[in-house]
């Protein structure tokens, strides 16, 4: 009998993990004044596993996106789910605590507390979890290994690189075992070369801990690393 064929090495499950629809977004004077659309109708989806690149120019709608989709706003109209559940659909309170469970952010400037260690940084999700302290500060210390800063632990925000920072922003994206990672210009603040290193972490560490990623960025070199590159012009996604 012949066997079924092997699923595309490629391939990803069926149910996504981040699915928007018909998402609209504007800004302006809440006074009745002019307001400006931001997102014009978008919807994506984005299934476990799968990275997804967002490429446009500045003011295409890129980071706005990734806030609603994290939770940090709420659309105007159309519908977000990440991981099966409706964000709007969520009470304040809720959905704060859905996205401290469930999403983790890379952003271009790090976002670091500098008064705060490496470990302590990178542990911080895990803590405001209210995980014991050993067990979070012991997660910290492996993923710290995996993004290649066992060896500074104790040290200061202000005595790292910057592409050791973003390894500190990127293992506290992932301390706590989010479903899905946002990446907003994590390259923006680093040299080409550094900025190559972060994307195929980026994509190591997404393959391993099986995560999804959308990622936000200018840097063309991106096409190397996604599975799949979405093009913004204008608010809208304009081709994939």
């Amino acid at each position: 009998m012949d066997q079924a064929p092997e699923a595309a090495p490629d391939s990803f499950p069926t149910a996504p993990h981040i699915k928007v629809e018909a998402v609209w977004k504007s800004y302006g004077d809440q006074a009745g004044g002019p307001r400006t659309e931001v997102l014009r109708g978008v919807s994506l989806e984005a299934r476990p596993g799968e990275f997804v690149g967002l490429m446009g120019a500045s003011g295409s709608g890129k980071t706005t996106l990734l806030n609603l989709i994290g939770g940090l706003d709420t659309p105007d109209a159309g519908h977000i789910e990440v991981g099966g559940r409706d964000l709007r659909q969520l009470a304040d309170a809720r959905r704060s605590e859905f996205r401290l469970r469930n999403i983790g952010f890379v952003f271009q400037f790090f976002n670091l507390l500098p008064h705060l260690s490496v470990r302590e940084n990178i542990a911080l999700p895990l803590l405001f979890l209210n995980r014991p302290t050993g067990e979070a500060y012991a997660a910290a210390e492996a993923l710290a290994g995996e993004v290649g800063l066992a060896d500074k632990l104790d040290r200061q925000i202000h005595q790292l690189s910057g592409g050791e920072m973003q390894r500190v922003a990127l293992g506290r994206a992932l301390v706590h075992r989010p479903m899905a990672l946002l990446a907003d210009e994590p390259t923006g603040n680093l040299d080409s070369r550094t900025g190559q290193m972060i994307l195929e972490l980026i994509q190591t560490l997404a393959t391993r801990h099986r995560r999804t990623v959308l990622m936000a960025t200018h840097d063309h070199q991106a096409a190397t690393v996604a599975d799949r590159i979405l093009h913004m012009r204008d608010g809208r996604i304009v081709d994939d």
